[in-house]
This record gives C-alpha cells, structure tokens and sequence, in this order.
C-alpha cells in the first residue's frame, strides 16, 4: 500500500504511524523511502509538533509549501520537508489511531484526485487495524474461557478435566518414550468434620490452603488439580521403563518397572502426605491436622489408559486410608 501511495502521489517517502494521545507521541510504524527525504522507522515525535496533528486541527489534507505553512514544526524542519499529505486512521469509534502520511524535500503539487486516494488507502489500513484488534480480543477471550474450563475455580489448581487431559498427554509419551508415567490421589481426611465444626466457608479456606502447601511441594514436571470435593489428583512423568524388570502380577499396571521408579512412587506419596500435616489458621481458628491419606502408583503406560491408571492410583489411596486406622481428624488446637 506504501509503494502505492509512493506511485500515485510520487512523493520519495510514504510512511504508517501510530498515535499514542495519552502519552503524547507519533511513532512511525512503517515507512518506505525512494530518495533523498528518509523517514526512518520508529522514529517518535512529540505529537504536538507533527504536521500530522496541524493537517487534523486546520482540516487541511496536504500542502507544497510546508515551510510557510507549517514553518513551526521543529520535526518537519530538520527532516527538510516541503510537500506533505496526510489522512487520519480512525477505528469504528472514531477514535484516531495513527496516520498515513507521504512527504518530499521538493515542492510537488497533487493531483485533484490525490486526496480521495489517500483518504480510502487510511479507511483500509483502519478497517484492517480494526479487525486485527478484534481478533486478538477473540483470542483473548477464548484463552480466558480455557482457562475457566480448565481450572478449579476455588483452589485455581487444574481441574479434572485438564488432569485427564495432561494424563493421557504423558501416557501417549510415555509410550513413544518407553517412560512410566506417575498418578496420585489424595483424599483429605477428616474433611467433613472441619465442615461440620467451622461451617463451609472455613472448609473452602483449608481446601485452599491444602492446594498451595501441595502445589509448593510438587516437582516442577508434575501437574496437581482438584477432582472434586476433598479430593486431589497428580500427574507427571516417570523413570524410564526397565525392560529387564521382573513380571510385575497382572493388572497393576506396573510391568517393566523397575525397584527405583516404584519406590519414586512411594516417594512422591510420601511428600504430598507430609505437605498436608500442620496447623492450618481457618476463619480464627487453629485445626492441627493430622494429614491426608495418598496413593501414589508407577504405570507402565503400554498397559494402562488414563482412566484405569487413576482406578489404580485410588485403590492404592484407600489401601493407605485403611493402614492410617481410620484416617486423620481435624480438630480445634
């Protein structure tokens, strides 16, 4: 659109700028310069002292004799400009948004039909701003909406269905990899009683407070999220498989896993119990709570799917839930 402008209005620089009316400033986006007048790109200008801004206040859409006309700008004087033309790019509002502007050193007098050229060339360059604008504010919006899609809106951790997501990620690389994948769940104990004594709100406070001690004690490869309720789910990737490993019986999942990666697993269930157990300042209460209870499993990712992994993941939480004796209680300190 630059060359153009240039053709039809044969001026030696045509150039695109921008306006910032709140910090007072004209910046030159693009320009596209064919003899000895140079209007280099990113070049910002008091705007003030542009002709741009004197063209708008005087209604005025070109002239050959800058310097009697517009003598006072410093910018058009040491550029050495004599033939200027510009047109105001506005969006749908009207608000002004930049300018297309050509220019000479030497004193060119246009055509009749120069400022109607100009005048369509700047409606085009704000209708594709335009559009640009509301495509970014599409894209915005739908991260947004993702966002809301994906994430727990009380704890903000990843909610089931972005855990399920990241999982069958890690198994499909798992099995590209020939890596076991890790899953946890852990259901907080005692949970209901909180609940029952310190009402609801104190409840949704301490399943905050759990989602940031668990989040904090994480590997920065895991993912953690809520599943719902008082439960927790984690996800992230394994040791390498073993393919030396004895045969593991049939159906936990585990086959080709070595001593060290199940005992990761068990290391992980550990940190997410001991993450949990503490004092916990609830709406001006203190509950010492005991802890939850975890499970944590190695999976071979070519024996499992993402559901049967979590199936195998929770069986070992309840396995744990009934070593604990019944689980952990909160209770006022």
């Amino acid at each position: 659109m630059l060359q153009m402008l240039g053709d039809a209005t044969g001026l030696e620089s045509t150039f695109l700028t921008s306006i910032d009316l709140d910090q007072g400033v004209q910046e030159t986006r693009y320009a596209r310069n064919v003899g000895a007048l140079t209007i280099p790109e990113g070049m910002v200008v008091p705007w003030e002292d542009t002709l741009c801004k004197r063209a708008l206040d005087e209604g005025v859409m070109n002239t050959d004799d800058v310097p009697c006309k517009w003598g006072d700008s410093e910018a058009a004087r040491a550029l050495g400009i004599k033939t200027y033309l510009s047109a105001p790019i506005r969006n749908g509002q009207g608000e002004l948004l930049g300018t297309l502007c050509a220019c000479s050193a030497e004193r060119k007098p246009l055509g009749p039909d120069t400022e109607g050229l100009v005048r369509l060339f700047s409606n085009l360059v704000g209708i594709f701003i335009q559009r640009e604008q509301l495509v970014e504010e599409l894209q915005v919006a739908n991260e947004r909406l993702t966002s809301y899609a994906l994430t727990d809106a009380l704890t903000g951790l990843p909610n089931r269905r972005a855990l399920y997501d990241e999982l069958e990620r890690l198994l499909a690389q798992g099995r590209r990899a020939n890596r076991g994948v890790i899953v946890g769940i852990l259901d907080l104990d005692g949970f209901k009683s909180i609940n029952d004594t310190h009402g609801h709100q104190a409840g949704d406070i301490f399943l905050q407070e759990v989602a940031r001690r668990l989040a904090d004690g994480i590997r920065s490869s895991d993912m953690l999220g809520r599943m719902g309720g008082d439960e927790f789910l984690l996800v992230g990737p394994g040791p390498e498989l073993d393919p030396t490993a004895p045969a593991t019986p049939a159906g936990d999942g585990s086959a080709g896993l070595a001593a060290t990666v199940l005992g990761t697993a068990l290391a992980v269930q550990d940190r997410l119990v001991r993450a949990t157990v503490g004092r916990y300042h609830i709406v001006a209460h203190d509950i010492d709570y005991a802890g939850a209870s975890a499970g944590v499993v190695a999976v071979n990712p070519h024996d499992v799917d993402a559901e049967a992994a979590v199936r195998l993941a929770d069986r070992r939480m309840y396995e744990m839930k009934r070593l604990r004796k019944g689980g952990a209680s909160g209770h006022d300190a």
